[in-house]
C-alpha cells in the first residue's frame, strides 16, 4: 500500500514550482483514472530560475570542488537550502551493464562520476546539510555500496568528503521501508497520473538530480529531468514486476506499454501515444518529474558521450565539453543545457535533439518551468562560449 504525504511540505522549498503546480494525493486504492484534462498552455507564464555555467577542466578532486562552488554560487548557494536538512542525490548510473567505452570505465564517461558525487557531498556539509543520502535505481542483488566499490569507486572517500554524514540507498524496491509514497502528477498526466516511489524521496527536506549532460535515445536529451526517470522503482515499473528483488528495467511498461502495473498500483491513463519509446518516455519523464520534481540540478559536463545515451547506443563517442550547469529549477537547466549541445530546447516534437516528444516543450506548458532561453537569466560562463556541438542521436528502435 502506498503512503500518501502532503505535496505542499516539499513543494514549498521548489522554486517556482510551487506556484505553477497543485497539490493532493492521489487516494491509496486508486488503480484507474479517468483521461488526463485539456489544460491551457501555461509556457509564456512558466516559472524561470537562473543557471550557472562554469568551466571544469578535469575530475581532478580540488579543481572539481573549486568550481562546484563558483558553479553554485552563481545560483545563489546552497547554505539556505539545504542547512540542518537531509539532503538527497539522485545520481546517473545508467545500464543493465557497465561496460567500458571508449577504454575508460563508465563512470569516467557515461555515468556520474564519484569524485563529482565527493565533491557535491563536501559543498553540503560545508554548507550545513544534516544528513546526505546518495540515491539509483540498481538491478543487483547486493549492497549499493559493494556494487560501487565493484565499479572502482571510492567509497569511503566519498563519505570522508561528505564529513562522514553520506549514505547509500538502493530505491529499485521499498527498501527497509514498510511501504510506498504516492506522488500525484498535478495536471492530470500525460500517461500516468501518480507514481508510487520509495518513501526516500518522502523523507528528504532537499532532492538534487545530479545528472550527466548527454542525449538519450528516446528522449533527445538526458540531464537532470530525465535523470528522474530513474526514482520510479522497478519493482513496481520494471519488467519482473511486482518483485521486490527486481532485475530487470521498465521497456514492457514504460517504453512500449506492453505490461500493466501491478494492483494498486496508479494504472495508466487513456491516452494517444504511439507504443514506441520515443513518444511514451518523454510523457512518462515529464509526469514523473512533475509528481517529484528536484530542489536542485546539476548536470555534469566534463566528460561525457554524445549520440546516446550509454555504450549501448551505435554511434556514440566519448567528448569533453569541460562544463559544468546548476540551476533550482530542472526544466530551465536543461533548457540551457540543451543549447550548450547545439540544440533548440524549443524544438518542435519530433525535431532534433527530439525524435519524439520534447518532455521540456510538455513540462513548460503545464507551468513547470520556461524552457525558453529569452527568459532564462544565465550567469558565469556566457552561453556563447559553452556551446560543444553534439550530434543527433540515431533513432530509438522503441
Amino acid at each position: 500500500m502506498a503512503r500518501e504525504m502532503d505535496r505542499r511540505t516539499w513543494l514549498a522549498h521548489s522554486l517556482g514550482a510551487a506556484a505553477a503546480l497543485g497539490t493532493g494525493m492521489v487516494p491509496a486504492g486508486l488503480t484507474t483514472a479517468p483521461a488526463a484534462p485539456q489544460a491551457a498552455d501555461r509556457s509564456r507564464d512558466a516559472p524561470s530560475t537562473p543557471v550557472g555555467i562554469q568551466r571544469c577542466e578535469s575530475f581532478e578532486p580540488q579543481l572539481l570542488r573549486r568550481r562546484l562552488d563558483a558553479v553554485l554560487d552563481l545560483i545563489g548557494g546552497v547554505k539556505k537550502l539545504v542547512e540542518n536538512k537531509t539532503v538527497t542525490i539522485k545520481i546517473n548510473l545508467t545500464g543493465l551493464e557497465w561496460k567500458p567505452l571508449g577504454g575508460m570505465p563508465a563512470y569516467e564517461t557515461y555515468q556520474t562520476h564519484p569524485n563529482t558525487v565527493a565533491a557535491l557531498a563536501a559543498a553540503l556539509a560545508d554548507a550545513g546539510a544534516r544528513r546526505i543520502v546518495v540515491v539509483e535505481n540498481l538491478y543487483w542483488d547486493k549492497p549499493f555500496e559493494t556494487v560501487l566499490r565493484e565499479a572502482g569507486w571510492d567509497v569511503a572517500a566519498i563519505g570522508a568528503a561528505g564529513s562522514h554524514r553520506v549514505g547509500f540507498e538502493d530505491t529499485r524496491h521499498r527498501g527497509p521501508w514498510p511501504g510506498y509514497s504516492r506522488f500525484k502528477v498535478p495536471w492530470g498526466g500525460f500517461i500516468f497520473p501518480a507514481f508510487d516511489l520509495n518513501q526516500r524521496f518522502e523523507k528528504t527536506d532537499v532532492l538534487v538530480s545530479l545528472a550527466k549532460l548527454k542525449q538519450h535515445a528516446c528522449a533527445g536529451v538526458t540531464g537532470a529531468v530525465k535523470n528522474f526517470f530513474g526514482i520510479t522503482p522497478c519493482s513496481l515499473y520494471g519488467n519482473d514486476a511486482p518483485s521486490e528483488n527486481p532485475k530487470d528495467h521498465r521497456t514492457a511498461t514504460f517504453h512500449d506499454g506492453r505490461k500493466r502495473v501491478p494492483e494498486g498500483v496508479p494504472a495508466e491513463l487513456p491516452n494517444d501515444a504511439p507504443r514506441e519509446g520515443r513518444y511514451r518516455v518523454p510523457r512518462i519523464v515529464a509526469d514523473v518529474f512533475g509528481a517529484r520534481p528536484a530542489e536542485l540540478n546539476l548536470i555534469d559536463g566534463i566528460r561525457t558521450i554524445r549520440g546516446g545515451e550509454g555504450w549501448w547506443n551505435r554511434g556514440v563517442a566519448a567528448v569533453e565539453p569541460k562544463l559544468l550547469l546548476a540551476g533550482r529549477n530542472g526544466v530551465c537547466t536543461d533548457a540551457v543545457a540543451t543549447a550548450v549541445m547545439g540544440f533548440d530546447p524549443q524544438a518542435p516534437h519530433g525535431k532534433p535533439p527530439f525524435q519524439g516528444d520534447n518532455h521540456l516543450r510538455l513540462l513548460a506548458s503545464v507551468g513547470v518551468g520556461t524552457n525558453d532561453l529569452k527568459r532564462i537569466e544565465i550567469a558565469g560562463l556566457p552561453l556563447k562560449d559553452a556551446v560543444y556541438p553534439f550530434q543527433p542521436a540515431r533513432r530509438a528502435k522503441s
